[in-house]
Formats: structure tokens, C-alpha cells, sequence
């Protein structure tokens, strides 16, 4: 049986509540009572959806990276790409779809070095980083062919993507006011577009 509306709609008040008490507090320092009082729960609500804060911090991660993921793949396909001419078009397109999300961050980094140190939950990492390159991939593609580059390993070009994202996504966080943060964020995804690809392609 599909869950009921009413508890679809509490789970979602918590997925919420632990993204925003997580990222103020860590996960390693949040409470359940702390998820309970932003999401206007009692104990007994929390505990008949999750078995634990480690239940709801999987349950969140999943279906917040499935949201953020259908929104980046529907922003991609709704951009305004008849000014794309260069990969560096591209490059800011994408980046602009994708941007820097402050509490998001601090929650997907603290949930990776969380699931580094325990066994078992490394393989959410590398599924988490197989969607990201699975969605950004097919579009990806097409937009480099329409400038003129060609891509040998859709995957691997997307990964190394996605490893320049979460490295400088730290940088324009720390310097939110600095545009150079940002410059060199755009040069260095431009830059492995580039190594990642040939000329080519339908320009």
C-alpha cells in the first residue's frame, strides 16, 4: 500500500527540519528532539516514520539530491541555448543551473566524511556521484556538440565536473563577495571541458 497523504506530508516536515538543523548544527550534534521541535512533531511522530536520525539523514540525502538532480536535468532542458557558441557558453550555462547552495554543501559534505567512516554507506557516495553524471551527461553532450566539441567518455567528463563543483563550491563560500572565486570556479570547469573534449561536432 502507498503511504497515506498524512504521512507522505510529515516526512517531508522532517526531511525539511533535518536539512536545516543539520546544516546549523552538524549531524554529529543534532538531536532528535532538536529535528522534532523545528518540524512542530513529538518524539512519537519521529520515531513511527525513522528508526533513527541516521534512517532520516539517508531518507533526507535521497530525496533531496532527487529533487535537486530533476531540477538541474529540467533547467538544462528549458535553458535559453541559442547564444551558445563556446565552450566556455557552456560552461557558464550549466554553472548557472547548478550554483552554490551554502546549507546544501554543509550537509553533503558532513554526509560524506559521515559515510566514509562507516561501512556500508560508501556505496550511497558513489551512487550519489553516478546520478549526478547521469543527468548531467546526456545534456552536457549535446550542448558541447552544438559548440563544437566532441566527447570521448561522457562519464568520465561529468565526474571530473562534479569534483571541480564540490571543490570550488568551498571557495566561492568562503569569499561569497569575491568575484575572483567565482572566475576561477568558471576557468577551471572550462578548462577540464576542454582537456575532456576534441574539436568537432555539428559547429
Amino acid at each position: 500500500m502507498p503511504p497515506s497523504r498524512r504521512r507522505v506530508e510529515t516526512r517531508r516536515r522532517l526531511h525539511e527540519a533535518a536539512l536545516a538543523v543539520f546544516a546549523a548544527e552538524g549531524f554529529g550534534r543534532a538531536s532528535v528532539e532538536q529535528v522534532c521541535e523545528r518540524a512542530g512533531f513529538t518524539r512519537g511522530a519521529f520515531y513511527s516514520n525513522f528508526a533513527s536520525l541516521d534512517e532520516l539523514f539517508l531518507a533526507m540525502w535521497a530525496d533531496r539530491s532527487n529533487t535537486l538532480l530533476e531540477d538541474l536535468r529540467r533547467a538544462l532542458e528549458a535553458a535559453d541555448t541559442a547564444d551558445l557558441t563556446t565552450a566556455r557558453d557552456v560552461v557558464e550555462l550549466v554553472d548557472a543551473a547548478v550554483g552554490v547552495d551554502d546549507a546544501w554543501y554543509r550537509v553533503t559534505a558532513e554526509f560524506t566524511a559521515h559515510a566514509l567512516r562507516t561501512p556500508g554507506l560508501r556505496e550511497v557516495v558513489a551512487q550519489r556521484e553516478d546520478a549526478i553524471a547521469g543527468t548531467l551527461t546526456p545534456v552536457l553532450v549535446s550542448f558541447l556538440r552544438r559548440v563544437g566539441r566532441e566527447v570521448a567518455d561522457p562519464r568520465a567528463l561529468a565526474l571530473a565536473l562534479v569534483a571541480v563543483h564540490d571543490g570550488t563550491t568551498v571557495q566561492c563560500l568562503v569569499e561569497p563577495d569575491d568575484p575572483a572565486a567565482r572566475r576561477r570556479r568558471l576557468d577551471l570547469f572550462e578548462a577540464v571541458v576542454l582537456a575532456y573534449t576534441t574539436p568537432g561536432g555539428d559547429a
